[in-house]
């Protein structure tokens, strides 16, 4: 259940009243994050537009593991609204429902590539507040280039500030997605 109410009588401005049409058309509903970022002016143009530039196809960062990024970090700060569609998305991109069962024991299944598992080690250290250690760092630079290091911490950023905004509001989960632990 949702911390806040939010009754339609809000002003809204009008860039909002057309998102919310396009996504009645696409999810058959109102997103109920777009709705509280919505009551911000220009909050939610500007988070869409970051994660555009996060998600884009020529990201240094295969979609593919960006989703299981996103999946862990909402996992790690409690957001279902986050896991569910995070995941919906990534099983869209092709990611085996088995690595979103396993992707708590991430270190330790054989599903996960080595690319993979620094990269998700980042990501639990960071969201956790943990500085990265020099054996993780070295890790992620024999997988990654420095372009794809600063978009790593970019993503892990951005995941962090949308699962918390969506957590610390009670944002449930919306029923994108039927794997176990996804909503």
């Amino acid at each position: 259940m949702s911390y806040v109410d939010t009754p339609e009588a809000f002003p809204y401005p009008w860039y909002m009243r057309m998102v919310f049409m396009l996504q009645r058309r696409r999810h058959g509903r109102e997103l109920e994050p777009v709705r509280l970022w919505g009551r911000i002016p220009g909050a939610y143009p500007a988070m869409a537009a970051m994660y555009r530039t996060l998600d884009r196809r020529r990201s240094r960062i295969e979609a593919g593991l960006r989703s299981l990024i996103q999946v862990l970090v909402s996992r790690i700060n409690w957001c279902e609204f986050c896991v569910d569609l995070n995941s919906h998305i990534g099983l869209e991109r092709g990611i085996a429902s088995e690595k979103f069962q396993a992707l708590l024991e991430f270190e330790h299944s054989p599903l996960f590539s080595e690319r993979e598992k620094a990269a998700l080690h980042y990501a639990q250290a960071v969201t956790r507040g943990n500085p990265p250690d020099p054996a993780n760092l070295s890790r992620l630079r024999e997988n990654f280039d420095d372009q794809a290091i600063v978009e790593l911490a970019a993503l892990i950023a951005y995941q962090n500030m949308s699962s918390k905004f969506n957590a610390a509001l009670g944002i449930p989960a919306h029923g994108f997605c039927s794997l176990p632990g996804a909503g």
